[in-house]
């Protein structure tokens, strides 16, 4: 029982923070109204993002200094996991700005840097699908991987805020942190935040088992 606890852990954040992110009271605010809930669902998505790709360079740069193929197998795996939580975070940001700013996609900066950040990670997938030989694809998208990281962080933390954008935190708006995360929001936030993360990694877990079993068969 004692190797299951974090995902016993895991579950009951995430239903709690889902259950009372619909719930519990939040603040009254111009614009966005009940909207802001979608922050207990929209931010952790990109935080479970981040933290798998940052395990994922991680063992990019693990291989390159062993060439043992089992990190190239987490490395792609932290990835796969990692891209289905951002196309998550794309999806709820997209439904928050249609009832906030009016439409889906307005192309502002965030949006659109956190779309090239995307691309960069499908175009690491789609140079392993490309190379047929075992080793040579796991040097190439390691060392692909290594360069993708840092461009990552900088189209989603560096660029959007020199530029004009809607999107909080950014282009000289205030984050939530600044006016409105209230003591009861942060009772959900942190929890859903915590509780996504661990669900993020027990997903990628499962992948690089399944993964290891079936190159074993």
């Amino acid at each position: 029982m004692y190797k299951y606890w974090w995902k016993i852990v895991a579950c009951v954040l995430v239903f709690y923070s889902s259950v009372a992110g619909f719930l519990m009271e939040v603040p009254v605010l111009p614009i966005l109204n009940e909207t802001i809930r979608n922050l207990y669902f929209h931010v952790p998505m990109w935080f479970v993002m981040v933290v798998l790709f940052s395990i994922s360079v991680f063992y990019s740069v693990k291989y390159l200094a062993t060439n043992k193929q089992d990190y190239d197998t987490r490395a792609v795996e932290s990835v796969n996991v990692g891209l289905l939580f951002s196309i998550l975070g794309l999806v709820t940001g997209a439904i928050w700005a249609r009832f906030t700013w009016g439409q889906f996609w307005s192309f502002d900066a965030k949006q659109t840097f956190a779309a090239i950040a995307i691309l960069l990670y499908f175009a690491y997938i789609t140079l392993r699908n490309a190379i047929d030989e075992e080793q040579k694809r796991a040097k190439i998208a390691a060392v692909y991987n290594i360069f993708a990281f840092p461009m990552m962080v900088v189209l989603l933390f560096v660029l959007p805020r020199m530029q004009d954008s809607l999107h909080p935190g950014n282009g000289g708006n205030p984050g939530f942190n600044a006016y409105d995360l209230d003591s009861r929001m942060r009772m959900v936030f942190y929890p859903a935040c915590i509780g996504w993360v661990m669900i993020g990694y027990w997903i990628y877990t499962l992948r690089y088992r399944l993964n290891i079993i079936k190159n074993h068969n």
